[in-house]
C-alpha cells in the first residue's frame, strides 16, 4: 500500500476527481478526511471507503470559507497527529465571458477554487512544517494553459492556482513539502455535465469538446486519481512545482 499509515485531506470530496482521489487513498492504506458543502454526497464517499474497510471522516462546509479550515485541520490533527497530504479538488464553474459573468459569479469561482486552495494550503502547511514533509496536490485545467471560450472566470481562477502552487513550492521545499498541480482535460464529471447543460443545445458542444482531445473521449475521474496518488506518494519524492497534464492530447493537438 502507498499510503499506509498516512493522513490525507480531500476537498471536494463528494463527487467527481475528488472523490475518486479520496476512494483511491483510501484503498491505498491513508486515512481521509473528507471535505465538501454537499453532505449526502459526502456521505456517499464516507460510506463507500467504510464499506471497503477504509478509514475517513466527512467535514462539511465551504472550503472558501476563511474559519472552515482551521477548524476542521485541528480536528483532523487531534484525531490522526499528522497531515501528509492535502489534495484541494474542490472547483466551481459559472460559465460566461468577461462580458457576460455576473461579478458576483465571478467572486464565487475565485472564492471555492483559489480561496479554496489558498485556505486550505494556510492551514494544512503549518502542520506539515513541524513534521518535516508534505504533499499538496491543487487541481487546474488544461484550459488555465491553453485558455479556452465562454469561462473567464474558471479558466482564470484555474491559472491562478497554477500560480500559487508554483509560489507555495518554492517557499516551502525546504521544509521538506512538494506542491504539484494537476491540470485534467475534460473529465466526464458532475461538474462537466453542469456546464455542457449551460448551452440550449448541449450535443454539438459536447461532441466539439470530446473531439478536442487527440484520444477522442473524455477522461474519467480514476485517471485523474492515478496522477494524484503519484503525486501524494514517496514515487514522487523528487518532483515539486510541476504541472501534470492529464488530457487526452488536448494540448497536443
Amino acid at each position: 500500500m502507498r499510503l499506509k499509515g498516512r493522513t490525507a485531506i480531500v476537498t471536494g470530496a463528494a463527487s467527481g476527481i475528488g472523490r475518486a482521489s479520496a476512494l483511491m487513498f483510501a484503498q491505498e492504506g491513508a486515512f481521509v478526511a473528507l471535505v465538501d458543502r454537499d453532505a449526502e454526497g459526502l456521505q456517499q464517499t464516507l460510506a463507500a471507503i467504510e464499506g471497503a474497510n477504509g478509514e475517513a471522516s466527512a467535514h462539511v462546509g465551504d472550503v472558501g470559507a476563511a474559519g472552515f479550515a482551521p477548524i476542521a485541520v485541528g480536528d483532523i490533527m487531534a484525531r490522526r497527529g499528522r497531515l501528509d497530504v492535502l489534495m484541494t479538488a474542490a472547483g466551481f464553474s459559472c460559465g460566461g465571458t468577461v462580458l457576460t459573468t455576473d461579478p458576483a459569479d465571478w467572486d464565487a469561482v475565485f472564492r471555492t477554487n483559489v480561496g479554496g486552495t489558498w485556505l486550505w494550503s494556510r492551514a494544512a502547511v503549518p502542520e506539515m512544517q513541524r513534521q518535516g514533509s508534505g504533499s499538496i496536490i491543487t487541481l487546474a485545467s488544461q484550459l488555465a494553459i491553453a485558455g479556452g471560450r465562454n469561462n473567464s472566470a474558471y479558466i482564470a481562477a484555474k491559472g491562478a492556482i497554477v500560480s500559487l502552487s508554483k509560489t507555495m513550492a518554492l517557499d516551502f521545499a525546504t521544509d521538506g513539502i512538494r506542491v504539484n498541480t494537476i491540470a485534467p482535460g475534460a473529465i466526464d464529471t458532475p461538474m462537466l455535465r453542469r456546464s455542457f447543460a449551460r448551452y440550449a443545445d448541449p450535443e454539438p458542444v459536447r461532441e466539439a469538446s470530446r473531439n478536442r482531445h487527440a484520444m477522442r473521449r473524455f477522461g474519467n475521474a480514476d485517471e485523474v486519481a492515478e496522477a494524484a496518488l503519484y503525486l501524494a506518494s514517496d514515487a514522487s519524492s523528487f518532483t515539486t512545482g510541476t504541472v501534470m497534464v492529464v488530457d487526452g492530447g488536448w494540448l497536443a493537438a
